[in-house]
């Protein structure tokens, strides 16, 4: 009795799933746009390209008169101030998604936000790539104290 109970609790599962699937067609367009969103950042971006971004950084904005390494020094690795970030060997896609922060005024910051205004999608994809794709002098907060 348990063996036809079972049976037919497969049998019942079996075409409730037959009856939820998707057709082939679909299923393919949704494995092409997953692949696709696999080439894109984590912040929706464009994949970025590095040569771009390293030509950009050193790019004096329009309306500031300053580039990304006036301020966070070569390769993102020298800032001129203490309270400036590193950026090389940041995450890329940390990166642009603190850019697109300043951009759309989410993040707040007197020189950040203004510098940030005019980028492009594809502009922050790429300066996330470049400093991202640098060797870094990082260091973490273990072993400090406040």
């Amino acid at each position: 009795m348990t063996k036809k109970i079972l049976a037919i609790a497969l049998l019942s599962a079996a075409v409730a799933l037959t009856g939820c699937s998707k057709p082939a067609e679909e299923a393919a367009a949704e494995v092409g746009a997953a692949e696709a969103h696999a080439q894109s950042s984590s912040a929706g971006l464009p994949a970025g390209n590095i040569e771009a971004g390293e030509k950009l950084a050193s790019t004096k904005n329009a309306k500031t008169g300053q580039s990304c390494v006036d301020c966070h020094g070569a390769e993102g690795n020298a800032p001129i101030d203490a309270a400036y970030p590193r950026l090389a060997g940041q995450y890329g896609d940390y990166l642009a998604h603190s850019l697109q922060g300043y951009r759309d005024g989410k993040r707040e910051h007197a020189l950040m936000s203004s510098q940030a205004a005019e980028l492009t999608d594809q502009q922050i994809a790429d300066l996330g790539a470049y400093f991202g794709s640098r060797t870094g002098n990082l260091r973490d907060l273990h072993g400090t104290t406040n």
